[in-house]
């Protein structure tokens, strides 16, 4: 049987301020590349 999940701790102060920043931070050049493969990559291909 599987184990309960738990609940999302809720971020407050200063850690809640770390997170947006990261958030709104635009993407390197290296996650857009990370990006774009895992896009292409989620087709699924039922018949060939």
């Amino acid at each position: 049987m599987a184990k309960p999940i738990a609940p999302t701790p809720i971020l407050k102060g200063e850690a809640a301020k770390e997170f947006l920043k990261d958030m709104e931070r635009p993407d390197t050049p290296e996650e857009v590349l990370i990006k774009e493969r895992i896009r292409n990559n989620r087709r699924v291909k039922f018949l060939k």
